[in-house]
Parts: C-alpha cells; structure tokens; sequence
C-alpha cells in the first residue's frame, strides 16, 4: 500500500497532537524494539517515534528499516521524530481520503 499525498497530509495532521511512544537509544533497532513496536501495532494504527541523540544512525535510516520489518508505512520525518501507519485488518478507526480517479 502506497499512500497519496492527501492521505499522507491527512495522518500527518492527525500525529500533530500524538506524543512518541518509543524512543530509540544507543542499541538501535534491536529485535525487541521491533517487537515491541508491531506489537502496538495491535491497538493503534498511527504511532510516533522518537530518535535519541545518542543513536548513531540517522533517523531516516532507522524509520525505514523499523517501517519494513513492521510492514507499516512510513509517514513522515521530522527532525528526530518520524511516525508510522499502519491500519488494521478489521475494522480500521482511521479512513483515510479516497483517491479521485480522473
């Protein structure tokens, strides 16, 4: 799934008022931050992620590869934050603006 840009503006306006529900550290992405972030997958569809100073990669790099082995999709990148989507199979609370087709 590959999200329009009035999708992606969309969910950005809705993760304004989110506060980041992980931060990652000097470990990077370890196995359990994924983890532990697909598990919270299970109960929010659109989570914020904070990057500490003291990771040594970049922050693009790290929401990528946290965006893949989640199978989620990447939102935005902003400063050392970035946020996820990712919808539920059932039931999605979150409806994004449809595509107008031309």
């Amino acid at each position: 799934m590959t999200l329009t840009s009035k999708q992606r503006a969309y969910l950005k306006s809705l993760a304004a008022d989110l506060d980041p529900v992980f931060q990652i550290g000097k470990a990077t992405v370890t196995p359990e931050i994924t983890d532990a972030i697909a598990e919270t997958f299970n109960t929010h569809e659109l989570i914020k992620v904070t990057v500490l100073k003291n990771c040594t990669e970049e922050v693009s790099n790290v929401a990528i590869m946290i965006s893949e082995r989640t199978r989620s999709e990447l939102v935005q990148v902003i400063g050392r934050k970035f946020v996820l989507y990712k919808p539920f199979k059932d039931n999605p609370k979150i409806i994004l603006p449809k595509n107008k087709k031309a």
